[in-house]
């Protein structure tokens, strides 16, 4: 049971995760390369940038792309096509109902992934668990010294904090603890700072010295910066395998104490008091073991000496370094919310709307079974503006769907399995007024709006609840071969679209390739792509010998299935992409293709009516 959870949580999960880690990536990589314009600037900048580049681990854009859909103005239908056949005749001579293709729900992944999901899986929990028992380890350090240690009431080290938080206040009052540990000084807690002072540093720092040094732990508390370390840890914790997400923790670390070296420096602090006043508390104390903990020997010590001894001006932002950042910013919010706000993608199959029109009328009744020899199958819509009628004899539900969301049966996954063989008739009539309303529909709009309107039959009768996802298929191409094609178009004085079809032979009197590529889709088992660019209604007369796989197929569906006689076309026919390719100019390619799958989530048969 928790194999198949987790292959269909994997399934969901997998391209979402790969998408967001790489647009994390970039994100990152956008950063450094922002870091690496200002660097001559202030190092609060650049923590800043950095911040963000760690924060958007936690923060897919999906998220924003999903705001940006909920102002969208444009409804995207959830079928691939808005055309539609209006007449569907299947006649098969046969003992049993034949139903060329059937449907194996998509595996939810291959056999090795599937035995490759419980190791890394547990590789990569052992990794959290392991990153997270590290810091605990190293928290239990910090928190066995800040329990033994005793709070400081008075001393000069108490009185320089207070005087220096009166001239600088800090969002929250800092505690001062004196401990007996050898532990730099630094700054414990988020929300109630304490600054953990050790006894044994008190000695060899002078008064400047001193100063200098809670100067700097008061930086950290303004900064909040043990609120963006916690907040790192996290990613790190999660995402413990991209070695990048561990470059941005020690370029935060570095940013993070050269942005108070420079506050430091702009309060007064004499530069080489400064720099020996650390140099001294690395002397005889240990740093901390904690991100999370600010002290103030953090980052590249000589690397910091050297910044902190040069006498230079930091830049302030200018004008176009400004511009730079507010560009930047825009382009990481507004760019996700732009494409969830026009490029709508559909997660779920959406019911037609509310001013879509319904059929006032639907009566549904099983298809009788007296004639077994014998099978017609039949589904006509006639065009909205004309009444917008629907007649079906002999239809499973699967074939409503198929014309409902023109999509073809390998792109059907899930459905009970009643949905095929459960055969029903249909007669469902629009009221009058909708031809009034619909009267100035062009050909196009009538095709999709009565397509909306048969969705909502299944939707209402069917009781069928389904979602659309987008899953990697192969798939064949159907294209115009190199001798161009042989079809030959339907006079546009034909109004009734049909297509006769039965082992081995189609043959149309009048319809669209959509048509022609659905049976391909049946008698292949695999879906196919129209790529020919052809419009309008063909008539053509195909004939093939079914090979080994389709008979297998209309086996499946019909066992004890009588094997055609020698006078039947498909006795002495070529194989179907033979077939295609001489018969009607066209060619089948293989090829892969993200391809948008119904996955059916609810059916129930239909009460008679």
């Amino acid at each position: 049971m928790l194999l198949p959870f987790v292959g269909v949580t994997w399934k969901a999960i997998a391209p979402a995760l790969a998408n967001h880690l790489w647009q994390s990536t970039l994100f990152a990589a956008a950063a450094a390369l922002l870091t690496l314009a200002l660097r001559k600037n202030s190092a609060r900048v650049r923590y800043a940038i950095w911040l963000v580049a760690s924060l958007k681990f936690l923060v897919p854009f999906s998220l924003l792309v999903a705001v940006g859909s909920l102002f969208s103005w444009r409804h995207v239908p959830v079928s691939t096509t808005s055309g539609m056949y209006m007449v569907e005749v299947v006649g098969q001579p046969f003992t049993k109902p034949l139903t060329v293709n059937t449907v194996v729900p998509a595996p939810i992944a291959s056999g090795s992934v599937m035995q490759l999901l419980p190791p890394l899986l547990c590789v990569w929990l052992i990794g959290v668990v392991a990153v997270l028992c590290v810091w605990v380890v190293r928290w239990w350090r910090v928190a066995n010294s800040l329990r033994k240690a005793r709070p400081l009431t008075e001393g000069r080290e108490y009185s320089t904090l207070r005087r220096l938080e009166e001239r600088h206040p800090a969002p929250a009052p800092v505690k001062l603890m004196l401990s007996e540990f050898s532990l730099e000084p630094g700054i414990f807690g988020i929300v109630r700072p304490t600054l953990l002072w050790p006894r044994s540093v008190s000695d060899h720092l002078d008064d400047t010295h001193l100063e200098s040094i809670i100067a700097h732990e008061l930086c950290h508390v303004r900064r909040r910066d043990n609120l963006a370390a916690v907040v790192h840890m996290l990613v790190e914790a999660v995402f413990w395998f991209h070695p990048l997400v561990w470059w941005i923790g020690s370029q935060l670390i570095a940013e993070r104490e050269r942005a108070c070296d420079e506050a430091v420096i702009e309060l007064g602090s004499h530069r080489h008091t400064y720099a020996e006043s650390i140099l001294k508390v690395c002397e005889f104390c240990l740093s901390s073991p904690l991100t999370c903990v600010s002290g103030v020997t953090g980052a590249d010590l000589k690397k910091r000496m050297v910044q902190i001894m040069t006498d230079r001006v930091v830049r302030k932002l200018n004008f176009a370094r400004k511009l730079l950042l507010w560009m930047a910013a825009c382009l990481a919010i507004a760019l996700p919310i732009a494409l969830g706000l026009f490029n709508v993608t559909p997660t779920r199959a959406e019911s037609p709307r509310s001013s879509v029109p319904k059929f006032a009328s639907v009566f549904i009744k099983p298809h009788p079974a007296e004639n077994q020899g014998f099978m017609m199958q039949k589904m006509m819509m006639a065009p909205v503006r004309d009444g917008g009628g629907f007649t079906a004899r002999g239809i499973s539900l699967h074939s409503l769907l198929r014309g409902a969301y023109m999509v073809q049966d390998t792109q059907i996954v899930g459905e009970p399995d009643w949905a095929k063989s459960e055969k029903y008739d249909i007669d469902a009539k629009a009221d009058p007024s909708v031809a009034e309303q619909t009267r100035n529909l062009g050909d196009q709009q009538d095709r999709l709006r009565a397509q909306q309107m048969l969705q909502q039959l299944v939707t209402d009768y069917f009781k069928v609840s389904l979602h659309q996802e987008v899953q990697d298929q192969t798939v064949y191409e159907l294209v115009v071969g190199e001798g161009g094609s042989r079809l030959q178009r339907a006079p546009e004085s034909k109004k009734m679209a049909m297509m006769r079809m039965g082992i081995g032979e189609l043959n149309s009197e009048g319809t669209p390739l959509d048509l022609l590529v659905a049976q391909l889709s049946q008698r292949l088992g695999r879906t196919v792509v129209d790529k020919t660019g052809l419009k309008g209604n063909y008539v053509f007369n195909l004939h093939w010998t079914p090979d080994a796989d389709e008979q297998a197929r209309i086996r499946a569906a019909a066992p004890g299935l009588p094997e055609p006689g020698v006078d039947n076309p498909s006795a002495s026919g070529p194989p179907l992409m033979t077939a295609v390719e001489e018969q009607l100019g066209l060619k089948l390619q293989p090829t892969t293709e993200r391809v948008p799958v119904l996955i059916i989530d609810h059916a129930e048969q239909p009460a008679q009516n």
